[in-house]
């Protein structure tokens, strides 16, 4: 993906900060009106002549190749583990973690190690997470009871 003065066509097809279509101008124009307009004029396409381009606001470039970076590599599960009784601290500690894992692209897996009639408790702990999480991720399905640990994975 090519930024500003990184195009090096005389041409450039553009569409507006709002998906109006502008035509066809010289990109000396385009790069004057993206700053005019303080944005980034983004070149989505380099197969066709003139290239495809868009004026984007500043940072929405940056945060879109990121976001096109995270779709490009594939999504992966990152495993959290929790303890029933986990201390208040603790337990910002592994919101924090798994807030910051759900917001660079990848999924959750939380997982808590159940002994004797801990199941209750640990369910409490998953929905307790999962809903201090909703903001960032969404839960895939409910929360899985399984032997000695409980678990439920959420996707960004």
């Amino acid at each position: 993906m090519l930024m500003n003065e990184k195009i090096k066509a005389s041409e450039v097809e553009l569409t507006g900060l709002n998906g109006e279509d502008l035509g066809v101008m010289p990109t000396a124009e385009a790069l004057a009106l993206a700053k005019k307009l303080k944005v980034d004029l983004v070149c989505t396409s380099l197969m066709s002549s003139p290239p495809p381009c868009r004026l984007i606001g500043a940072g929405d470039a940056k945060r879109e190749k990121q976001q096109a970076k995270a779709a490009e590599r594939g999504m992966k599960v990152k495993e959290i583990r929790l303890t029933p009784q986990i201390e208040e601290h603790d337990y910002e500690t592994k919101r924090r973690q798994a807030e910051k894992i759900l917001q660079s692209g990848d999924a959750v897996l939380l997982v808590v190690r159940i002994k004797g009639k801990e199941g209750t408790a640990a369910k409490e702990l998953l929905e307790r997470l999962a809903k201090d999480l909703s903001h960032a991720g969404h839960r895939t399905s409910g929360i899985q009871l399984s032997g000695k640990q409980a678990s439920v994975q959420l996707n960004p």
